[in-house]
C-alpha cells in the first residue's frame, strides 16, 4: 500500500476511533429508576459509599461490561436545588452545553421543532480541527418527564461507526431535603466486531497506560490498581460528563468560568483524566464557541 493511503487510512481510523471511544451513550446500563420514590430509594441504599469514597465528594460510580455492551452509570448529590436542575436539564440546548465542555466534542446543535427534536453532534479529536474532520451523530431528544419531585430526560441515537448502534444518555434526578439534588446519569453502547479491533488497538497503543477509577487491587507498595480496558474507557467518560453537568449548573450563564471549573475538575483526577494543557483546553473551547457563534457548520 502506498505511503499517502496508508497515512490516509491511519487517520481514517483514527478520527472513528476517537468517535466510539468518547461519545456518550446508554445501552443495557443500569435502567433509569423510573420514579422519585425509587431514586430516593437508591438513594438511602447507597449512603454509606456517597459519605466515603476516593472521589472527595459525594459520587457512586459503577460499570459494567457484558455480551458487546459497555455501560456506566453515576450516582451522586448535586450542590444545586432541584428545580435549578430541572429547569436547565429538561432544556436540550442546555445539553449541547453540557457536551460542548468536553474535550471531543466540537459542535452542538438542536434541531428540529417542538415534539421532533435532535442534537447535531460533532465529535472529534482533543485538538483545534476542521468540523469537516470531524464525525457527526444526531441525537433523538425525548420529551423530558418532569415534576414536583422527579426529572427524566433522554437522549438517543441508534447507530454509529464502526458497528456500534443504540446510544443513549440518560439522566434522572430528585430533591434532598437540604436544598440539594440527587442524580443518576447513565450511559453506554452496544458495539460489534470492528468497533472491538478498534478499541483492542487503541487500548494497545494511546490507551495503554490509561484507567478508570474502580479500584481493583493493590500494588506491591500498597498503593491502589484501577480498572483499565474498555470499562477504564467508561468509567473516565462518565466522570466527565458528570463533572460538565456539575460545571454547567455552577455557571449557566457564563461561559469562561464554566470551562475553567469544568477543566480544573477534571485535574482532580488527573491520574485518570488528564489529556491537555488548562491553556491549549480553554483556548480551543474559545474557538469553537466562536464557530458556533458565527453559524458554520463545516
Amino acid at each position: 500500500m502506498p505511503d499517502i493511503l496508508k497515512r490516509a487510512t491511519r487517520r481514517h481510523l483514527a478520527l472513528w476511533l476517537w468517535f466510539l471511544i468518547l461519545l456518550p451513550a446508554i445501552a443495557h446500563a443500569q435502567a433509569q429508576l423510573g420514579s422519585a420514590a425509587a431514586l430516593q430509594g437508591k438513594f438511602d441504599a447507597v449512603k454509606s459509599q456517597l459519605e466515603g469514597n476516593i472521589f472527595g465528594r459525594p459520587l457512586v460510580l459503577e460499570s459494567t461490561e457484558a455480551s458487546g455492551q459497555l455501560s456506566g452509570d453515576i450516582f451522586a448529590v448535586l450542590n444545586h436545588p432541584f428545580d435549578q436542575v430541572s429547569a436547565s436539564l429538561s432544556q436540550p440546548a442546555v445539553w449541547c452545553d453540557v457536551l460542548m465542555l468536553h474535550l471531543n466534542t466540537k459542535h452542538c446543535a438542536v434541531r428540529g421543532g417542538e415534539g421532533s427534536r435532535t442534537l447535531a453532534v460533532s465529535v472529534g479529536r482533543k485538538f483545534d480541527q476542521p468540523l469537516s474532520e470531524a464525525q457527526r451523530v444526531d441525537f433523538v431528544w425525548a420529551a423530558p418527564t418532569t415534576s414536583a419531585d422527579y426529572l427524566s430526560a433522554r437522549l438517543s441515537a441508534d447507530k454509529g461507526p464502526l458497528s456500534t448502534r443504540d446510544y443513549r444518555i440518560e439522566l434522572e434526578a430528585t430533591p434532598l431535603p437540604n436544598g440539594k439534588t440527587f442524580m443518576h446519569l447513565g450511559y453506554a453502547y452496544a458495539y460489534g466486531t470492528a468497533a472491538r479491533i478498534a478499541m483492542r488497538g487503541y487500548l494497545a497503543t494511546l490507551g495503554a497506560d490509561k484507567v478508570g477509577f474502580t479500584v481493583t487491587g493493590k500494588d506491591a507498595s500498597g498503593q491502589p490498581e484501577y480498572m483499565g480496558g474498555v470499562r477504564g474507557v467508561v468509567e473516565r467518560n462518565t466522570m466527565r460528563y458528570y463533572l460538565a453537568i456539575d460545571a454547567y449548573l455552577d455557571s449557566p450563564k457564563q461561559l469562561q468560568p464554566r470551562l475553567a471549573a469544568w477543566f480544573d475538575s477534571t485535574e482532580r483526577y488527573a491520574r485518570q483524566l488528564h489529556e491537555v494543557d488548562r491553556e491549549d483546553y480553554l483556548t480551543m473551547k474559545r474557538n469553537e464557541y466562536k464557530r458556533l457563534a458565527s453559524g458554520a457548520t463545516e
